[in-house]
């Protein structure tokens, strides 16, 4: 008893020092134009490095912060739901549309061939790079483009469209990854393709069900349920009730054989109806500010320090394939649309790879089978950390030369 509650106060004390530390690193290094989830990581990967040699992170509390990191994903996923507009969503399947296509495709393929010919990783493995390296983390360069005062122009409004897409299709990708690896994990005998095959008509039959049903709460029960929410509670309480309803959808979609982060993601979408209901409630922000960092500090304690020399090379190799692939997927459709200068700067912004690019590595390592090594983790937090880091500086340096260039 007294060892169980000795472990339970070392868990709580290391959860008040995580969050009040991550805190901390937000200010500092977004004073420094870079993004939080940067300094969260770099907190992940200190606490594994001091467990080393403190060894304070017991089985519980390894547990506890998995958990807390789970909390992290549904809350990341149900706030990139709850900005997400649908019907926006399909009117940009337009100009925006060519250009998703285009970075998505050629990125996800740069990715699967650098890591399945270069790096010579099995098939699965390099099927895992490959679709977690066509999301982008658009929100990272966004703050240059606000700072330069870019955002209104034909250039800032396309790259936003084209992000929300790409989440969209990122999202939906991860969901059918992950239907599929058990299924040619263990085939007995069956081609890939034919395996491939009926796992995605099996998923995309499931997930039109579900999608459905939250379409029709979006449109006939969400206005009302929030409207009596409203009535009955006050102050945050309205907020946080919708919250919990997002966990469970979140839930319900993993018991379906979805993964939380999809359904909570599709939970977002069913509440984004209504912005009065939910996106101006200042009261969604403190949670996303207290349990978005565990997700990130957790990705971090996976970091191999032992690793490293192998992942040295790995890294190298997916960060030239991370900037080469969503360089080229974008700038060749914008070229038909923009100069030169305007198509390369979309393509710029849209390299950093961050939240759903981890929740796809951190999901697939966890799923074991080997399928993600220490190395070729430990590499990708290194692309995500690099990329986050320096694009934002190009972005900044392109921005700046094309307002001298428009001043002459």
């Amino acid at each position: 008893m007294f060892e169980y509650q000795h472990n339970t106060h070392i868990a709580l004390l290391l959860v008040g020092v995580l969050t009040a530390v991550s805190l901390f690193a937000k200010a500092v290094v977004t004073r420094f134009r870079i993004p939080a989830l940067v300094g969260w990581i770099a907190i992940g990967v200190l606490a594994r490095c001091a467990d080393e040699g403190l060894h304070f992170l017991d089985g519980e509390t390894e547990r506890l912060l998995g958990f807390l990191a789970e909390v992290g994903v549904a809350v990341l996923l149900f706030r990139i739901g709850l900005e997400s507009n649908l019907p926006r969503l399909v009117a940009q399947l337009g100009r925006a549309g060519v250009v998703w296509v285009g970075n998505v495709a050629v990125s996800g393929a740069v990715g699967y061939v650098a890591a399945r010919f270069l790096l010579d990783l099995p098939l699965l493995t390099s099927l895992t790079i490959g679709i977690a390296l066509t999301a982008t983390s658009v929100g990272v360069t966004v703050g240059t483009w606000k700072h330069a005062r870019a955002m209104d122009s034909p250039e800032g409004e396309l790259l936003l469209d084209v992000a929300e897409l790409d989440d969209a299709s990122s999202i939906i990708l991860m969901g059918l990854l992950f239907a599929v690896l058990p299924a040619l994990q263990h085939r007995s005998g069956e081609s890939p393709g034919a395996v491939l095959g009926g796992t995605a008509v099996s998923f995309a039959v499931r997930m039109a069900i579900f999608a459905a049903g939250c379409l029709l709460f979006a449109r006939y029960g969400e206005a009302r349920l929030t409207s009596r929410i409203s009535r009955l509670e006050h102050g945050p309480d309205p907020m946080i009730t919708v919250v919990g309803m997002g966990f469970v959808i979140a839930s319900v979609a993993a018991l379906l054989g979805f993964s939380v982060a999809l359904g909570a993601f599709f939970a977002g979408l069913a509440f984004s109806r209504d912005p009065r209901a939910v996106k101006s409630e200042a009261s969604f922000q403190p949670l996303y500010e207290l349990f978005c960092p565990f997700f990130f500090i957790h990705i971090g304690m996976g970091f191999s320090t032992a690793a490293l020399p192998s992942a040295a090379v790995a890294a190298a190799v997916l960060l030239a394939a991370a900037v080469v692939g969503k360089t080229l997927g974008t700038v060749l459709p914008a070229a038909a649309m923009f100069n030169g200068r305007q198509a390369s700067l979309l393509a710029v912004s849209m390299v950093p790879r961050a939240e759903i690019t981890m929740i796809i590595m951190q999901r697939a390592r966890a799923s074991g089978s080997g399928l993600i090594p220490d190395s070729i983790y430990t590499a990708m937090i290194t692309v995500s950390i690099l990329t986050c880091v320096g694009a934002p500086v190009v972005v900044d340096r392109m921005l700046t030369g094309r307002d001298k260039d428009a001043r002459r």
